[in-house]
């Protein structure tokens, strides 16, 4: 029998903001002509079919038109809901589409029930595991002690007594959406530590023939036959470099298991460069990443001007800007304390807005500005000294100025606190 495995659609998902829903279609349309193609007996689809639990109305119907092309095929499809999905909602109808031969696996009571297919060599029996969230299904399943692994051995054991019941050389497939040690993970899962330990051993599908795994968005070989689909669409910038791809798998009449990896249509390529905003705008080698999604990071000292709106000229698909200035070498291994000794309370403030942002100098104007405030501040606490019966006479002292204070190692002017403050250097993310 042969097998396509996909997980992870996200139907309804944007990348920084930008819709994904033609590349979804487009997805969708290359999967139903894989099917076609590749004369596909069973479409696998290992959870988190949307992106969220009330998807917009588009990814709904994008997804009922996927359904539709699959039963006009005749080809059955076995489907299980994610940790994005919601379980409920998804699961509504799936009696009837059961006759369509399209089977939504949602509820984990039934993880033990199996969807039965058969080809010329017998039965092969599909069996659904939905997310197992371990405080929610925990009793349902009657799982010894919490976490996810404990949950999905319960689950497992289910299945491992149906199938103790099949026919002798009932071959058997598992689909599962959850963290399998020693998978690769990226930025763009949901993390499912809630409820427990989130990973699961891979052992715990020791005996059937294939595991169909979702959750991951990377396609990787967990073992022979534990296996990640991945998205079919990047959804972060950790993904560039991965390529995406579905699994066709073969199963032979006595579990001979044979696995093909198939790539999936790129609408837009990922580019993460690096450099200055002048590196990137006229390096050459750049010139190849035109059409990609680029998320820029700018290592220039101080901050350009308009950095998104000159990038975007030449790089018009830009959707994520990132600083991370390169500081000049004399400042390494030097604290923040210690630049402050014998320095004015204008040089420290100066020098503050250079520690505290990309760039080494305040600017011309914005060194007035602080001379004028510190100006000010000096003047109204004159004013205000001796309304409060501060000593304020010749020769008096009322304890040390503000720039005493600043160097000072207690209190909250202090170096520590300022340097606190300052944090480990200036990062923002535009769009």
């Amino acid at each position: 029998m042969r097998l396509l495995h996909t997980s992870d659609w996200h139907l309804g998902r944007s990348f920084h903001r930008v819709s994904l829903l033609d590349a979804q279609r487009a997805f969708l349309d290359h999967l139903v002509t894989t099917v076609e193609e590749r004369a596909v007996d069973a479409v696998l689809v290992a959870g988190d079919i949307h992106d969220r639990a009330v998807p917009p109305l588009p990814a709904v119907e994008m997804f009922d038109r996927a359904l539709h092309r699959l039963a006009e095929l005749s080809v059955p499809t076995v489907m299980i809901s994610g940790n994005h999905d919601s379980a409920r909602r998804l699961g509504v109808g799936s009696g009837l589409m059961d006759r369509a031969g399209i089977h939504l696996r949602t509820d984990p009571a039934a993880c033990g029930t199996p969807v039965l297919l058969k080809d010329d060599d017998g039965e092969v029996a599909f069996y659904g595991l939905p997310y197992l969230e371990p405080s929610l299904v925990r009793q349902t399943l009657g799982a010894e002690g919490g976490g996810h692994p404990a949950v999905l051995r319960a689950a497992m054991d289910r299945v491992r007594a149906d199938l103790a019941t099949r026919p002798e050389g009932t071959r058997s497939v598992v689909l599962a959406h959850a963290f399998v040690t020693g998978a690769e993970v990226s930025d763009s899962e949901r993390d499912i530590t809630v409820g427990g330990v989130a990973s699961v051993p891979a052992s715990a599908f020791d005996g059937i023939d294939y595991a169909a795994l979702g959750h991951l968005h990377t396609c990787q070989t967990v073992t022979e036959r534990v296996r990640y689909s991945g998205s079919p669409l990047a959804y972060s910038f950790s993904e560039a470099g991965h390529p995406k791809s579905m699994w066709l798998v073969d199963l032979g009449p006595g579990g001979e298991f044979g696995a093909e990896r198939l790539t999936c249509p790129v609408p837009r390529p990922l580019a993460r460069l690096r450099g200055t905003l002048e590196q990137l705008l006229e390096d050459p080698a750049y010139e190849r990443h035109t059409g990609s999604w680029v998320e820029a990071t700018l290592t220039d000292a101080a901050r350009p001007v308009e950095p998104m709106a000159r990038l975007e000229k030449r790089f018009p698909h830009t959707v994520s800007l990132v600083f991370d200035p390169v500081r000049d070498e004399e400042d390494g291994g030097v604290s923040y304390a210690l630049r402050l000794r014998g320095r004015s309370d204008r040089q420290i403030a100066e020098d503050f807005v250079g520690h505290v942002r990309p760039g080494r100098r305040a600017a011309p104007e914005e060194r007035e500005m602080l001379g004028a405030a510190l100006d000010a501040a000096r003047i109204a606490e004159t004013e205000e000294a001796p309304a409060r019966g501060e000593p304020d006479g010749p020769g008096e002292t009322r304890g040390p100025d503000r720039a005493e204070r600043a160097r000072g190692t207690d209190g909250a002017g202090g170096p520590a606190a300022a340097t606190r403050a300052a944090g480990s250097g200036a990062r923002e993310v535009t769009r």
